[in-house]
């Protein structure tokens, strides 16, 4: 038996360092890296179980070619040789017939480290394809909304949380999505320092939280308001602070704080006037309070003014000054890799754009070229995308020439002409960048790739070169790579010797106080930016038309959150976990089931005017009356019927244009037998 270290690769801010025991070629046990500080010898649930989808029965093991129609999932195996044959020849007959744009690679971050991630979008613009406006189905709301306030950087190093405080967790289940700045932040807890959790949901951090404010969904910028009306009417805003290090603050408390005393906001968030008030007392009288911002808040459809209004909070105390202090969406911004390397390795400095978001939409209207080849990894958007159904009736289009790499046979892969089995994140080398600390790190395979399974780099690589492509990313070794992420970077990263990632995990600090890289160079309150764009130039809360004339109409509005065993599909080969997690639900107040004469374990229907999905309903208090949550992203084989994003549309938000997941009203009734049938 030996003993790998590897990195986790799943799309989680810890980025862990762990051990994978081998045994004649098997994963037999992963654990987290004692001898990391951050991971600090544990890794996640999920994460334990990742030999289960490594050795998994059901993988894919051979390419396949479809046999029947789209989406049945009929196919036949093939060798790899006649799977690149088939590929490259049809993209070039569609270059040559319509143009490189009629092309596009639909790859994002998923479960993999940076070179495996990137080279796949870098082949595709070394190509002139049309290119992926990606993670709109994520998280571009919340990161261009916190560009435009304090710019492309970092938040606060989460290992600061020992100078904190009072740590506010906003719209962020940190037990689920953050499960090693959990453990840290349990420690500074027992020395006084209060935990507050502001989310519609009592999840389990919530739970486990000083103090849970269960908030309306899509009202957290009135909150965000009405605290900075109180600390302007209390005068326990850091005035030095503000004036050194912020822009449109007189206007914004001229113009937008009079209109959200703890009355009103009281009235729009669904909490107590007491609440409001302590909460705002709470926040002025800390110094160095850390609020750790979660990204679901902004998956609707005024989303980015709620961002830019919590992220202002912490200028307003001068927080922002202090160690500990301040606000954490993101670290990434702050870590100034060179990744173009294999990201832009060549191409047209400019081409057409799809938004991650909307596949459906391009894929069914997208013309001058229509899209005629598509190539996705690291993605299952007929699972993940909002309009599932949209997307699925353009995805059987006979004239659309689809190729999905993925370990599984995903819902997406069912409607491909070419399947490719890709490597897991422990069955290939790469280097790893955590999002949510400042952290990096080199790892090995802890096995080789199982059956004829191949990684994302090497197929890029591969089909780059079959395709004519000269640049030096798509020959040279992962490891020979490496030193390029490094040249030419500035900032915390620029000291860095690379040969230290090979060895170790690599940790870098931020300044102790926070910087900020907008036009001005100071947290801007007020954007030009967002005025140009006729959005609101200030953060403010305002009610969205479309989301009010659903909600006359629908009595439930929807909540997505992860589920903690089950967070998307990437889990689902595990039998461990699958068991864990339960069938995919529906949870439900009490008084609205009662209302609807519905039980607890009963399957329900799900429904709206775009489609209707099947699951199992779960009558708990966890939830506020007139929302329903459905945790996790799961496949339509594990549901009673479908998946949930078919009842979601493909409108933007305000800033950055990402899914609005949360803007999406229903209502639930029984699964009937016809139905079934």
């Amino acid at each position: 038996m030996s003993k790998v270290r590897v990195v986790c690769g799943h799309d989680c801010p810890d980025m862990c360092s762990l051990l994978a025991e081998v045994e004649d070629g098997r994963i037999t046990r992963i654990q987290g890296d004692p001898e990391d500080p951050y991971t600090a010898g544990f890794a996640c649930a999920k994460v334990n179980r990742d030999m289960e989808t490594v050795h998994s029965p059901d993988r894919l093991r051979t390419p396949l070619r479809r046999t029947g129609p789209k989406g049945s999932g009929q196919f036949a195996p093939i060798t790899w040789d006649s799977a690149l044959d088939e590929i490259t020849t049809r993209w070039k007959a569609i270059i040559a017939e319509s143009g490189p744009q009629a092309l596009l690679g639909y790859a994002y971050s998923a479960h993999q480290g940076q070179m495996n991630r990137r080279l796949v979008g870098g082949l595709f613009h070394a190509l002139g394809a049309s290119r992926l406006q990606a993670g709109t189905v994520c998280d571009t709301c919340c990161e261009t909304a916190w560009d435009l306030t304090l710019g492309p950087v970092g938040g606060t190093d989460p290992e600061s949380v020992v100078h904190s405080d009072l740590v506010i967790a906003w719209g962020c289940d940190l037990m689920a999505v953050n499960v090693h700045f959990w453990a840290l932040l349990e420690k500074v807890r027992r020395t006084g320092v209060k935990l507050v959790v502001i989310d519609p949901r009592r999840s389990q951090t919530a739970a486990r939280a000083d103090w849970h404010l269960p908030i309306r969904i899509g009202t957290d910028a009135a909150l965000a308001c009405g605290i900075a009306h109180i600390l302007l009417r209390d005068g326990k805003l850091d005035r030095d602070y503000i004036a050194a290090n912020t822009l449109g603050f007189d206007r914004w408390a001229a113009e937008v704080l009079p209109d959200f005393p703890p009355a009103r906001v009281a009235g729009i968030t669904g909490l107590p006037v007491e609440d409001v008030e302590r909460l705002a007392a709470m926040y002025g009288a800390a110094k160095a309070s850390l609020i750790r911002l979660g990204e679901g808040m902004t998956r609707l459809a005024r989303g980015g003014q709620a961002l830019r209004a919590v992220a202002t909070l912490p200028a307003l105390t001068g927080a922002y000054g202090r160690e500990g202090g301040g606000a954490l969406l993101l670290a990434a911004a702050s870590m100034d890799f060179r990744f173009g390397f294999v990201a832009k390795p060549s191409g047209p400095e400019t081409s057409r754009m799809v938004n991650h978001l909307a596949l459906g939409e391009a894929l069914e209207e997208m013309a001058d070229p229509p899209i005629r080849g598509l190539f996705i990894a690291a993605n299952n958007p007929a699972v993940t995308n909002p309009d599932v159904n949209r997307l699925r009736r353009a995805l059987t289009r006979e004239d659309l020439f689809t190729v999905v790499h993925d370990p599984f046979m995903t819902d997406t892969a069912r409607y491909a002409d070419i399947v490719l089995p890709a490597t897991t994140y422990l069955e290939t080398e790469d280097f790893y960048r955590s999002y949510g600390s400042y952290r990096m790190q080199y790892a090995p395979a802890a096995v080789p790739p199982q059956h004829e399974a191949r990684s994302n780099f090497r197929l890029a690589q591969e089909l780059g070169q079959r395709m004519g492509l000269t640049d030096p990313a798509f020959t040279m070794a992962p490891k020979e790579i490496v030193p390029h992420f490094f040249r030419g970077a500035t900032g915390i990263i620029a000291d860095v010797d690379p040969a230290q990632v090979f060895e170790r995990t690599v940790k870098v600090k931020p300044p102790a106080a926070q910087d900020f890289r907008t036009p001005s160079g100071r947290l801007e309150i007020w954007s030009e930016a967002l005025a140009q764009q006729g959005v609101p130039a200030m953060p403010v809360w305002q009610e969205d038309a479309a989301e009010a004339a659903d909600a006359a109409r629908w009595p439930l509005r929807l909540l997505t959150a992860p589920g903690y065993f089950q967070a998307h599909t990437a889990y689902a080969a595990s039998p461990f976990l699958r068991r864990r997690e339960g069938a995919p639900c529906a949870i439900l107040h009490p008084q609205d089931a009662a209302r609807r004469g519905l039980a607890d374990g009963q399957r329900v229907r799900l429904f709206n005017d775009r489609g209707a999905v099947g699951l199992v309903l779960k009558v708990s208090d966890e939830v506020q009356p007139g929302v329903v949550l459905v945790p996790g992203q799961r496949p339509d084989s594990e549901a009673v019927n479908g998946t949930v994003n078919m009842l979601c549309d493909e409108r933007r938000t305000d800033i950055g244009e990402g899914a609005c997941y949360q803007s999406t009203f229903l209502d639930i009734a029984p699964w009937t037998a016809t139905e079934a049938a």
